[in-house]
């Protein structure tokens, strides 16, 4: 599947942005829909994932009650992001793979997924 994102951009401190992620298809099964990001000099990493198979969704600790992850009836996952602070300024990817969001309660890093999309830029800053 052909995954492509978009929606980011410039916001102030404080500020929201959604992001979308479009697939090329809608896949079925049990697949992990998840956003990562990789800000500069540092490791890419999860920021949030929902499963198919029950639209369970799981959020990085330092996003947690500020971002929210959807997928709608056609597969475009969104992530919701409000409250951001400078911190949150990195270049964001959606990722899909077989299986599950987490396994042992740890999310799955980038090395698991199989399908990526271009990453889309979010600079938090005034």
């Amino acid at each position: 599947v052909q995954l492509q994102a978009y929606g980011g951009g410039l916001v102030r401190p404080g500020g929201s942005l959604k992001l979308s992620c479009a697939a090329s298809e809608f896949t079925s099964g049990y697949r992990a829909m998840s956003w990562f990001r990789q800000a500069a000099g540092k490791e890419r990493k999860v920021v949030s994932c929902i499963s198919s198979r029950d639209g369970s969704t799981y959020y990085e600790e330092s996003v947690k009650g500020r971002f929210t992850i959807s997928r709608d009836n056609r597969g475009t996952v969104s992530l919701q992001m409000n409250s951001l602070n400078p911190e949150d300024t990195a270049v964001y990817s959606c990722a899909e793979a077989p299986g599950p969001c987490a396994r042992d309660g740890v999310l799955r890093g980038p090395d698991e997924y199989t399908d990526w999309g271009q990453g889309t830029l979010v600079t938090v800053s005034s």
